[in-house]
């Protein structure tokens, strides 16, 4: 079974701000993307990485990338699309992750593999514990029940045959490969997610990503 992982790092990650993508910034002495990247490129499932990048970026990758890079398009999905059609014909599992999951651990990597054995699409999520509120202009406006709710988490995982084609169907804008999945009728299986997966999307995370790292 021959598995590629496609780490999505074209994005420009505004909501961070600053001189350079969200992935591209320094923690603790890598940059985010390249963090992610050496997790799978070690992985002992994994036999091939592909890097789907903004073009604007090329600049900004270590001198021996660990993985064959591929331009990314203007939306998530059509950067994810590249990726999943540079791979076409030479594997048969894809695992889909996001370069600002920087901490995700080779475990829950694994765990994805395992029950794709079984299943044609798996994805780690965490279960929603906290009360969730609706809102407006600063107040409380509803309460939402978090029965049935999950946090979504990366590596996504298809079997390249299927997700591919549900990509080439999709008209696009999906929240993720999950949703364009389901979009195609694909069933796909929940795996637990790991806490400390973080998707670094505001300031504060990087603070609390060199945390974890010196625990």
């Amino acid at each position: 079974m021959r598995v590629a992982a496609i780490i999505v790092a074209a994005g420009r990650g505004t909501r961070v701000g600053g001189p350079v993508p969200k992935q591209w910034r320094d923690l603790a002495g890598r940059s985010v993307a390249v963090r992610a990247m050496q997790v799978f490129a070690g992985h002992p499932g994994v036999s091939q990485l592909v890097l789907v990048l903004h073009p604007d970026d090329l600049g900004l990758l270590p001198a021996d990338p660990p993985a064959t890079i591929v331009p990314g398009g203007a939306t998530r999905s059509a950067s994810v699309l590249a990726g999943l059609m540079a791979v076409e014909g030479q594997a048969d599992i894809v695992l889909i992750h996001d370069a600002a999951r920087p901490l995700v651990r080779p475990g829950l990597i694994t765990a994805v593999l395992d029950r794709l054995q079984t299943a044609r699409a798996a994805a780690p999520a965490v279960a929603v514990t906290d009360a969730l509120w609706h809102g407006a202009d600063g107040l409380v406006t509803g309460t939402q029940d978090r029965a049935g709710l999950f946090r979504a988490q990366t590596p996504q995982g298809f079997w390249l045959a299927d997700i591919l084609a549900a990509h080439r169907s999709h008209p696009g804008n999906a929240a993720d490969d999950v949703a364009v999945a389901r979009a195609a009728g694909i069933a796909v299986v929940i795996v637990p997610g790991d806490e400390d997966n973080l998707k670094i999307t505001c300031e504060a995370d990087f603070a609390r990503a060199l945390r974890m790292l010196d625990s």
